[in-house]
């Protein structure tokens, strides 16, 4: 890469330039009692920093979700941190940041999605830059936390990599994650660092409110959904069904029993990812076949990999909800069954909440 020309940048406690590429500066100014007695001219020393200006905030953004970040950078009323993002012709990864982090609280938006890999080794390069430039404290926002599905040995000689993930992040640099809607929460227990869970239930349970669904019925499509689906059902005072399910391979579910009575009434499947929307679109079957009325869906990460899309679009689903955890993808965005929430303000008050040092837990409800 060419080198980059020497700059002059302003001195924070002297208000005098000083050239960036050699480091030197004006004389100090004097103290005027000093002056008046004659005597030799000293320096006068440095005053601290009061606690606010010692611990500022500042927000920066990977490549993954820059939308997403803009909007919670308009909700605290921080702008957006200021750094080069490149990438070699071989695919590497180079970060440089362009301003003054020592010392500051700084949150890392980033959701690994698609393509995961890659935003996750660029995540952990941005937050490895972050140390070494000795910012006092490094919050990693994840909205959506990939490999999270891998979260125990299911299956002989198989990796564990949710926890290789959290180990990952740690050793990159940060020193807390704020996390939303993680596929199991025991992964919280994966860290060494203190884990914000947030869910993005409130925005959820919002939207169904005010949309009013006659005869409605919140549905969990498996097992495993069950308590994420109960709390959904008591926030808008409504039954709760199930539906069995037996996964026969990766991606590929059979439904398999209904439990719960579905029939005249308007459901609600309710779920934290979609991926191939296999498991959804089966399901939403099986409600309709048990004598439903009509099939919505909620879901926090709109993750929409394969044939997920085309799915959805042929499906007798009648409205899909996801958030913006994920940003969709052009060809989603064209499907009028898709319906996309923000969560920036949920985050934003979260980001607040832990630079203030102040409590998250009014964000649950």
């Amino acid at each position: 890469m060419d080198e980059q020309d020497a700059t002059a940048v302003l001195s924070p406690n002297q208000g005098q330039v000083e050239d960036a590429e050699t480091g030197s500066q004006p004389a100090p100014a004097l103290s005027d009692k000093a002056q008046a007695n004659g005597q030799p001219k000293q320096a006068e020393k440095k005053r601290a920093s009061r606690p606010s200006e010692s611990k500022r905030m500042k927000i920066f953004c990977g490549s993954s979700n820059v939308a997403l970040c803009e909007e919670i950078c308009k909700f605290v009323g921080v702008p957006m941190g200021e750094a080069r993002l490149q990438r070699f012709s071989d695919g590497e990864v180079h970060f440089q940041l362009l301003e003054n982090v020592r010392g500051a609280d700084v949150f890392v938006v980033q959701p690994t999605c698609f393509p995961v890999d890659q935003h996750l080794v660029e995540l952990l390069i941005m937050m490895d830059a972050l140390k070494r430039a000795s910012a006092g404290r490094i919050t990693v926002v994840m909205p959506y936390y990939g490999y999270a599905r891998q979260d125990r040995k299911d299956r002989p000689r198989v990796a564990i990599t949710s926890k290789l993930v959290a180990d990952l992040l740690t050793t990159a640099g940060a020193n807390r994650a704020l996390l939303v809607d993680l596929h199991a929460a025991q992964i919280q227990g994966f860290f060494n660092i203190p884990v914000d869970h947030l869910f993005a239930s409130p925005v959820l349970v919002s939207y169904f409110r005010d949309l009013n669904l006659p005869d409605l019925t919140v549905v969990s499509p498996d097992a495993g959904g069950v308590e994420r689906a109960r709390f959904f059902a008591k926030k808008l005072d409504l039954p709760l069904a199930i539906v069995d399910k037996r996964r026969t391979d990766i991606n590929v579910t059979e439904v398999m029993n209904v439990i719960g009575d579905v029939r005249g009434r308007t459901c609600l499947i309710l779920d934290d990812i979609i991926d191939t929307a296999g498991t959804l679109v089966k399901t939403a079957d099986a409600l309709l076949d048990q004598g439903a009325n009509e099939v919505y869906a909620c879901a926090t990460h709109a993750v929409l990999s394969g044939p997920a899309i085309e799915r959805i679009r042929e499906s007798r689903l009648k409205q899909v909800v996801v958030t913006n955890t994920i940003p969709l993808r052009e060809e989603a965005q064209k499907v009028d069954k898709i319906k996309v929430l923000s969560i920036a303000g949920l985050l934003g008050r979260a980001i607040e909440s832990i630079h203030m040092e102040t409590s998250v837990s009014s964000l649950f409800n």
